[in-house]
């Protein structure tokens, strides 16, 4: 707890002396940069200690604000979200430096890194404040920062229109979660959440009201469909180094937020379990589905992760339902691979942004049709994100493979011991995720074929330049942690014993009997064949004499990059086939007259459905009726004052009724 408190004191400080730095943008790097650093460091040791000897450690300090204190918590589940949320914020302040180095020569730094270390310590205070005051500021400074790391770029009207939808999205999610805690106070006489134990005796009705404001107002940060309509806008907006924290860590206080309100409330209903799955897997087959159009390369991630955010939660439903049958084996199995799921999508997610900003910084560009040849050009970065999108395909040895695994395992278990008509519920959901990762493949196999392989499609493309030391050094860190959690999954799913038991209400939490051990010996093993192989091929390349005849070009004498497939003639087979007309982009030009056609403009975009049909015109709606209240806002002062002294009254009067009635 000292660790992590002084760590908290590190980064607001690191935020005031990049503040100071003014234009002088290595200074303000290496401030900001450096005090994330030595915190994030600080709070790993914390986290990784907490998980592996099970303590609970509680910090509270005297605090003038009514009805709070400062109050930190630093439990299993806590740590189990810090730990992700430090090691992803100290690899992402190394790589901001390297991807910011050339801006800094036309700009200042230091607001950026000032809301970086802001968002930081944010992040850490909302997964460990153990008040609802200090959570709720915490969460608000939080959405505040990265919503004008967001903006970094505002001089773009897109990326402006990104972060106001971002602010407008978090502030409606908030209105939920104020509803719930000041009920949650109101029902405990307190906003400490040490006393929030009487909520474990709420009416069914009580606690499923509180369930579902939690679920949609947790569930707006979380990206979890349907409310999920700020991030495939706001993560391609952000700079490539915010996108990965936002995308890797800063969705999870969502999650947290949701599994840590429901070891408050009574053990849930079967329902509520299939709620959280159903949503789960429509949201992560919406978000492939709409990955599989893009052609921008961070959009094409941001609904990757809705997908990935969607298999998280149709775990965590899973286990949800599974303990409510009674099933702790079946329960165990999907939390385990729930959680273990989180943990690598901040992996391996963190990694594919940094890699898409190495893109981006290379060429200039997030459309993958004005990139390809960039394993030539850029072979570290293209081998990074190469391994990157193993592990997001969730093949072997990388980690996606384990956790997506282990749910597989606990769906299909669940179908054999349901009886009668109700185990195909389980294993239908069985045939979807397996559609979900088909669909994955195929995304990634188109993002990394048109935009690394082939020739250049641009000027910007062929003269591409490789990242620096300090872009390159964190995207091999991240990757190795892949490695490391496909090769050994056993002991690191023994670091998640206590937030299972927290979780599934279970102390201590019954064995995982799963052979990962095996498993990961398997994962090993591949890994050595394929070492072999690729130093086999690379023996061949060096000692093989090259041909000095023409290979057979179908007719053509060179190829050209306008034989290449482009990123819409990819995936067109997908939305003409595959998917339902509902995901059909908005297809212009294209039409051939005549017997000498001239040339002709073809341009697919690939728009939010459920943004674009269903909540725009919701607040659309809402805007045009509010226009009628402008009358208002008056402009003149005395009227304000009227307004203030007519709530003051009213106020006032309704608490001199509520004290009698008492």
């Amino acid at each position: 707890m000292n660790l992590l408190f002084a760590a908290l004191l590190l980064l607001p400080l690191g935020a005031l002396l990049s503040a100071f730095c003014g234009r002088r943008a290595t200074l303000a790097s290496w401030s900001g940069a450096g005090t994330v650093v030595v915190a994030g460091l600080l709070v790993l040791v914390a986290a990784g200690s907490c998980l592996w000897y099970g303590t609970d450690t509680l910090l509270r300090l005297p605090w003038s604000v009514p009805v709070g204190e400062f109050a930190l918590h630093l439990d299993p589940l806590a740590a189990a979200f810090v730990l992700p949320i430090a090691l992803l914020s100290v690899v992402c302040a190394i790589y901001g430096a390297g991807y910011l180095h050339h801006e800094g020569a036309h700009r200042s730094l230091a607001p950026h890194w000032f809301f970086f270390n802001l968002m930081v310590a944010a992040m850490l205070l909302v997964v460990t404040a153990a008040n609802a005051v200090l959570f709720l500021c915490a969460w608000e400074i939080m959405t505040i920062a990265s919503f004008f790391l967001v903006a970094w770029d505002h001089h773009l009207a897109e990326v402006r229109r990104a972060a106001w939808l971002y602010l407008l999205a978090a502030h409606c999610g908030l209105m939920l979660l104020l509803a719930f805690f000041v009920q949650a106070a109101q029902q405990c006489g307190s906003f400490n959440f040490a006393d929030f134990a009487p909520l474990a005796q709420l009416s069914p009705s009580l606690a499923t009201l509180f369930f579902l404001l939690v679920l949609f107002g947790f569930g707006v940060k979380a990206g979890l469909f349907p409310v999920h309509i700020w991030l495939p806008d706001a993560h391609p907006a952000a700079p490539s180094h915010v996108s990965a924290l936002m995308s890797g860590v800063l969705i999870k206080t969502g999650i947290y937020g949701i599994v840590r309100v429901l070891t408050w409330l009574p053990p849930a209903p079967v329902w509520w379990g299939w709620l959280m799955a159903v949503l789960g897997i429509v949201g992560a087959l919406y978000g492939i589905a709409m990955a599989s159009l893009q052609r921008d390369i961070k959009r094409c991630l941001a609904y990757s992760t809705i997908e990935n955010v969607g298999i998280i939660f149709l775990g965590l439903g899973l286990a949800l339902v599974a303990a409510a049958q009674g099933q702790t084996g079946l329960a165990l199995l999907a939390g385990t691979g729930s959680l273990l799921h989180l943990w690598n999508h901040a992996l391996f997610k963190g990694l594919m942004f940094l890699g898409a900003g190495s893109l981006l910084h290379a060429t200039g560009t997030r459309d993958m049709n004005l990139m390809g040849g960039l394993l030539k050009r850029l072979p570290v970065t293209g081998l990074l994100w190469i391994g990157g999108s193993l592990a997001i395909s969730a093949l072997p040895p990388f980690n996606g493979l384990v956790s997506e695994w282990l749910i597989y395992l606990s769906l299909i278990q669940a179908g054999l011991q349901t009886p009668g008509f109700a185990a195909l519920a389980p294993l239908l959901l069985v045939g979807l995720l397996g559609l979900v990762g088909a669909l994955a493949l195929l995304t990634f196999v188109r993002l990394i074929g048109i935009s690394l392989l082939g020739e250049p499609r641009s000027p910007q493309a062929e003269h591409a330049h490789e990242a620096n030391s300090l872009m390159l050094a964190p995207m091999g860190l991240l990757l190795a942690g892949c490695l490391l959690i496909g090769l050994f999954p056993a002991q690191v799913v023994e670091l998640l014993h206590g937030p299972l038991a927290a979780l599934l209400h279970q102390s201590p939490p019954a064995p995982l009997r799963v052979p990962l051990t095996s498993f990961g010996h398997w994962n090993l093993l591949l890994l050595a064949l394929l070492l072999v192989l690729g130093l086999w091929l690379r023996h061949l390349r060096l000692t093989r004499p090259l041909a000095e005849t023409g290979t057979w070009g179908c007719g053509y004498g060179f190829i050209r990059p306008r034989m290449a497939y482009t990123a819409e003639g990819f995936s067109e087979l997908i939305f003409r086939r595959v998917l339902p007309s509902y995901f059909r982009p908005k297809v212009e030009g294209g039409q051939v007259e005549g017997l000498f056609p001239v040339t002709g403009n073809l341009s697919q975009t690939s728009l939010d459905p459920v943004l674009t049909r269903h909540w725009q015109p919701l607040f659309f709606w809402v805007a045009e009726r509010s226009q009628r209240l402008r009358w208002l806002q008056q402009g003149q002062l005395p009227i304000y004052l009227l307004y203030m002294f007519a709530i003051s009254t009213l106020l006032l009067m309704w608490s001199l009724w509520a004290g009698q009635g008492g």
